[in-house]
C-alpha cells in the first residue's frame, strides 16, 4: 500500500511535465485534436457490449498487436476488440483495422482516469503488448475481477535487477496479472526470480516473427519501385533518428561515387522531424523528391514523409538499413525487411531487439556496420554482388519463417483467459 501511495503522489506532482511531454506542440507532430481529453478517461462508451480491452502504446507494439487482432478475429468474428494506444502514430496504425476494432486513446495512470474509463468501456479482459504495466491499472483491474494477459513479454536482465530492488513494486504489479506470455525462456525465468508462479507463465515464442504482408503491399512496392526506376540500384533507411540522418546521407555521397544512379529511400522515424530531414538534405546540395509531392525524375533521395507506409517502401527497395543503431536508441524491428527477404545491415546499437539481431546474424541474414564509410562499403558490395545480395536476403526470410507460431500459441491463452 505505501509503494501505491508514494506512487500517486509522484504522478500527481509531475502531472505537468508529464502532461507538458505529452501534449506540447511541435512542428509536424500530429496533435490529438479533440480527443485529448481520453487520456484522462473521458472516452466515448464503446458501442460493443463488453469488448476484450487490448492495450498496444505505441506503433512498435500496435504493428504486433494488428497481426493478434487478426487472427484472433478469424477465429471469432463476433469477438468485439477495444484497441487504446498512447500516441497518435500508434492510433492511426489502428484505424487502418477498420471495423475490426474500435480505437480510444488510454488512459494516463491516475487512478480517476482509469475507474472513469472502466466505467465507459466495460471490458472483459485486458490484454497488455509488450511488458506496458502500469500499477493502477492492474489494482483497477483487479477490483473488477478483470482478468489482464502480457503477451509477447520480455524482461531483461537489467529490468529483472531494477524489479529485485523494488520487489515491493513489482509484487504490486504482478498481483493483478493472470497470465504472461513470455518471448522466451530466459524471460520467464527471470519472471519466476521475481516471484511470479509458474502456472502463470507460458513461452510462446516472439509474435515479431509473425509478421505477414500481403499481396497488396508488395504490387504496391512494386509499383513504386517502377516510379523510381526498376534498374536502378534502391536502398532504404528505415526508421531513423536525428544524428542518424546525417550518418547515412554520407554514406549515400560515398555509394553514389561507385553508384552514380543509386537511390536512398530515408524514413524517419518520428513525423515531426520530416521537414527538418528535408532540409538538411538539400543542405547537402543532394536531389530530393518528397513522398507527398509530385515525383521528381532522377532525384538521389526519396524522403518517405507519410506514416504507415514503410512496409510498401521497404518492398520497393532492394537492401533496408534499420534505424536507431548508430546512435544509442537500441534499434527497431529488425524483422520487417528479413520478412521481405531483403538484406538488413544494422548499427550496433541493438539491445532493444539482442535475440532477433543474435538469430539473423548467426544464420547470415544482416550485416553490422560501424559508421557511414562502413555502410558504404557494405552497400556497395551487396549492390555490385547481387547473388550474395539475394543469399542475405533469403537467409533473413528464413530466419523468420522457421521462427513463425507464436499467435498460434498466444491465441490458446488467450481463448483460455476470455
Amino acid at each position: 500500500m505505501i509503494y501505491r501511495l508514494l506512487y500517486n503522489l509522484l504522478i500527481h506532482l509531475l502531472s505537468p511535465l508529464l502532461l507538458g511531454l505529452l501534449y506540447w506542440p511541435k512542428k509536424g507532430k500530429p496533435s490529438f485534436g479533440r480527443r485529448w481529453p481520453e487520456h484522462l478517461g473521458l472516452v466515448p462508451a464503446s458501442r460493443q457490449d463488453s469488448p476484450v480491452w487490448l492495450h498496444a502504446v505505441s506503433v512498435g507494439e500496435m504493428i504486433a498487436a494488428t497481426s493478434v487482432i487478426k487472427a484472433l478475429k478469424a477465429e471469432q468474428p463476433d469477438l468485439p476488440i477495444l484497441v487504446t494506444t498512447t500516441t497518435r502514430t500508434g492510433a492511426d496504425l489502428a484505424e487502418k483495422l477498420g471495423d475490426l476494432i474500435e480505437h480510444r486513446y488510454a488512459p494516463l495512470d491516475f487512478p480517476w482516469a482509469i475507474a472513469l474509463f472502466l466505467r465507459r468501456i466495460r471490458p472483459r479482459a485486458l490484454l497488455i503488448m509488450e511488458t506496458e504495466l502500469w500499477p493502477n491499472w492492474l489494482v483497477a483491474c483487479g477490483r473488477k475481477q478483470l482478468p489482464v494477459m502480457v503477451l509477447n513479454a520480455r524482461l531483461s536482465a537489467r529490468s529483472a535487477k531494477k524489479y529485485q530492488r523494488f520487489q515491493g513494486i513489482f509484487q504490486l504489479l504482478s498481483a493483478n496479472i493472470s497470465h504472461i506470455s513470455c518471448q522466451h525462456q530466459a524471460d520467464a525465468d527471470r519472471f519466476a526470480t521475481l516471484g511470479l508462479a509458474k502456472d502463470k507463465l507460458s513461452v510462446t515464442g516472439s509474435i515479431k516473427f509473425d509478421i505477414d504482408y500481403s499481396d497488396d503491399v508488395r504490387q504496391q512496392g512494386q509499383q513504386l519501385r517502377d516510379q523510381l526506376g526498376s534498374a536502378r540500384p534502391v536502398w532504404i533507411g528505415a526508421s531513423t533518428h536525428a544524428g542518424e540522418d546525417e550518418q547515412l546521407l554520407d554514406a549515400h555521397k560515398l555509394l553514389l561515387a561507385q553508384q552514380p544512379a543509386a537511390l536512398l529511400i530515408l524514413v524517419p522515424r518520428h513525423p515531426q522531424r520530416f521537414d527538418q530531414v528535408a532540409e538538411l538534405i538539400t543542405q547537402r546540395q543532394i536531389t530530393l523528391s518528397r513522398r507527398t509531392q509530385a515525383m521528381i525524375a532522377d532525384a538521389q533521395v526519396y524522403l518517405g514523409d507519410t506514416m504507415g507506409e514503410l512496409p510498401m517502401m521497404l518492398a520497393a527497395a532492394d537492401i533496408a538499413f534499420v534505424g536507431g543503431s548508430l546512435i544509442e536508441r537500441g534499434g527497431h524491428n529488425l524483422l520487417e525487411p528479413a520478412a521481405l527477404g531483403k538484406p538488413v545491415l544494422t548499427g550496433p546499437s541493438v539491445f532493444n531487439f539482442h535475440d532477433i539481431y543474435q538469430r539473423l546474424s548467426e544464420n547470415n541474414g544482416l550485416i553490422t556496420v560501424q559508421d557511414s564509410h562502413a555502410l558504404a562499403d557494405a552497400l556497395n558490395l551487396l549492390f555490385k554482388d547481387k547473388a550474395f545480395r539475394l543469399q542475405v536476403g533469403q537467409h533473413a526470410l528464413d530466419v523468420v519463417n522457421n521462427n513463425k507460431g507464436a499467435i498460434s500459441k498466444t491465441l490458446q491463452h488467450i481463448n483460455n483467459l476470455v
